[in-house]
């Protein structure tokens, strides 16, 4: 079978060379040029890294999928790294901010409360993570996740202070909890429909599904505000 586009031989010489040029510019135009998809880094710990679960079935996975099913074409970067507190993300937030990202979501909160570490180490730690998004001109979707009520009232209050004040200060979009739409539902429904792993803090690959299509329409909102990379 023939190619839709064969390779003509022009030899050599002046004449050559003009011909050479026209037949470059004719296959730039023939060709369609790529599309250019903007990319989202998923900023967090385990829950964004997808611990305990099959290739496919963590957040960033499961989220791209559900974008591409609302006919959005993007890349989202998985940058969770399992174990993470707010310290380790501010410290390794300047060298995760590659040239081609467009938006951020930053995740991060949860294993300070497993820590009982103090609100305010977390909100320094997330107000510079976000300083260095913004730096960038870059727009980010902060996501919260709220602390039990076992570590007293003031400390619930003051760490679910973090993320509306945080939002306000950089103008950022907020989801307040992630794991919401699992903790709304009673808990002989959560086991019942195997929503959570055996470790009752990490959700499972159909918790994640929960969680996606809470978290996807803020993620539509982000795009919709970022300017793609040149």
């Amino acid at each position: 079978m023939r190619n839709h586009f064969s390779v003509p031989v022009f030899g050599y010489g002046p004449r050559a060379r003009l011909c050479k040029l026209a037949a470059a510019a004719f296959l730039a135009l023939a060709l369609p040029a790529a599309a250019e998809v903007p990319e989202v880094l998923a900023f967090g710990d385990s829950l964004t890294q997808g611990y305990g679960l099959m290739p496919g079935e963590g957040l960033v996975p499961q989220l791209q999928g559900w974008l591409a099913a609302q006919g959005s074409a993007v890349q989202v970067v998985n940058a969770g790294v399992s174990g993470d507190t707010t310290a380790g993300g501010r410290a390794r937030i300047d060298w995760s901010l590659t040239p081609g990202i467009d938006a951020v979501i930053v995740e991060l909160g949860g294993n300070d409360l497993l820590r009982g570490l103090p609100p305010a180490a977390a909100r320094a730690n997330l107000d510079a993570i976000l300083a260095a998004v913004t730096a960038r001109g870059l727009p980010v979707l902060l996501v919260g996740l709220p602390a039990p009520g076992n570590y007293g009232p003031a400390y619930k209050a003051e760490f679910d202070a973090i993320w509306p004040a945080l939002a306000a200060k950089y103008h950022a979009l907020l989801l307040p909890d992630l794991l919401a739409p699992i903790a709304a539902l009673p808990p002989e429904e959560r086991a019942a429909r195997g929503l959570m792993q055996g470790d009752n803090i990490h959700p499972s690959a159909a918790g994640v599904k929960l969680v996606v299509a809470e978290l996807g329409p803020k993620v539509l909102e982000l795009l919709a505000k970022a300017q793609p990379a040149p």
